[in-house]
This record gives structure tokens, C-alpha cells and sequence, in this order.
């Protein structure tokens, strides 16, 4: 399959990339930086620099003819403030479901988080409060496009650097805890290939499940 991963660099999309490369699939990582190309081609994608926050509708879409599947997996990323998340963390996810569906690439991963559609307590930091409304928005607008896109939503919890387990909880009704980016990345895999994932809001968080297994449950469920 060719997966073109927007947010090619991030640390979840560069594992990504090695996962798909790995068994044969083709990753294209969209990246804004040229100066991350390598990075990417080490990780096993093809780079393709494009501005999420600056291109056009019609220049994402570009990027994305003949693929199979798109994963969403951009962000603004710590450090930044409010302007970003939206620009990135919901614009930018609108801008991809916009292209994929012009490109007619139906299959669509979006990674959220865990819990934004729950009420943001008050006292929160503002960057915070901001990136917690920009994903829920980013994943109201998908929600409304079954008619046009194959989507999933992937709602991780809190993201570590760990060495992955290959075990997880997934599901509607998972709680809050810790998942390794690189379960992150296996679950992603695996979700491309459920086709019975389509239409799913999904939280993940390690658990004692062999992630096919529990991609398998989470289509059934």
C-alpha cells in the first residue's frame, strides 16, 4: 500500500514509516522542513516537503493521487501556543480530510487524543485548553464525511518513549493512561488493514492485548 503520513516527521510518523517500509508498503512523509528529508529516507519513506499550514487544497491534493490510505498524523507540538494549534492541529487535519477526499483516497487514520471531547477544566493552561479544542473540532468535522471518507480516529493517551509492548486496551471505553509511540505506530499498521475500524472513535492506551488482536475486537465491537 502507498501511505502518505502528514506530519511525516513526527515521532509517531517516523515509526510509522519504519513499520510500513518494513513489510513492504510504500510511506510518503510529508514534511515542511527539506532539511528533515533524511530522516524520513532512513526511516524508510519517501520525503515530500509541503507546507500544511500554507499549501492550498489543490497542492495537498496533489501530494495525495494514487495513494491508498492517508494518516493525519500532524501537530503543532509542545511549545507552541494557541495560533498553532488551530492552524495545524485543526486546520491542517480539515485541509487533509478536504484533499484526500478531491484525491479519492477514502481510507483515512486521524490521530487525536484521549479525552477532548470531555469538558476542559478551569484553571487550564491556555496552549493546552487550545490543542484539547482544536483536535475535538478537527475530529467533529471528520465525523460528519462517511459519506466521502473511510475515516478511523485513534485517540492515544498520554505518549511515551518507550520501547513498545505490542500490547493495548483499545476502545470506546478505555480510561486515561500511557501508550508507547511505538504501539502507537503498530496500531496505526494494523488499523489500515480492519477495514471494520471505519467509522470508529478509538482510545488506546497499553493494556494486555496483542494490538491485531485488539484491532481485530475494536472492529467487531
Amino acid at each position: 500500500m502507498r501511505i502518505v503520513i502528514a506530519g511525516g516527521h513526527g515521532k509517531i510518523a517516523l515509526r510509522l514509516a519504519r513499520k510500513l517500509a518494513d513489510r513492504g508498503d510504500e510511506p510518503v512523509a510529508l514534511i515542511r522542513n527539506p532539511d528533515h528529508s533524511q530522516d524520513v529516507t532512513e526511516a524508510g519513506a519517501e520525503p515530500v516537503v509541503i507546507d500544511l499550514e500554507k499549501a492550498t487544497v489543490t497542492e495537498l491534493t496533489e501530494k495525495f493521487m494514487n495513494a491508498d490510505g492517508v494518516v493525519f498524523a500532524a501537530g503543532a507540538g509542545p511549545g507552541s501556543g494557541p495560533a498553532r494549534k488551530e492552524t495545524v492541529d485543526r486546520k491542517a487535519a480539515v485541509l487533509t480530510a478536504d484533499a484526500a477526499s478531491l484525491a479519492g483516497v477514502r481510507r483515512l487514520v486521524q490521530i487525536s487524543a484521549i479525552g477532548v471531547d470531555e469538558p476542559v477544566p478551569e484553571g487550564t493552561d491556555e496552549s493546552w485548553a487550545a490543542y484539547v479544542e482544536a483536535k475535538r473540532a478537527a475530529d467533529a468535522d471528520l465525523r460528519e464525511r462517511s459519506l466521502e471518507l473511510d475515516w478511523t480516529i485513534l485517540r492515544p493517551g498520554r505518549l511515551t518513549d518507550d520501547p513498545g509492548t505490542g500490547r493495548v486496551a483499545l476502545g470506546s471505553e478505555v480510561q486515561r493512561d500511557s501508550v508507547t509511540r511505538d504501539d502507537v505506530a503498530s496500531v496505526i499498521v494494523a488499523l489500515l488493514d480492519e477495514p471494520g475500524t471505519v467509522g470508529k472513535v478509538l482510545n488506546l492506551v497499553n493494556g494486555e492485548t496483542p494490538v491485531v488482536e485488539a484491532v481485530r475486537a475494536a472492529a467487531s465491537a
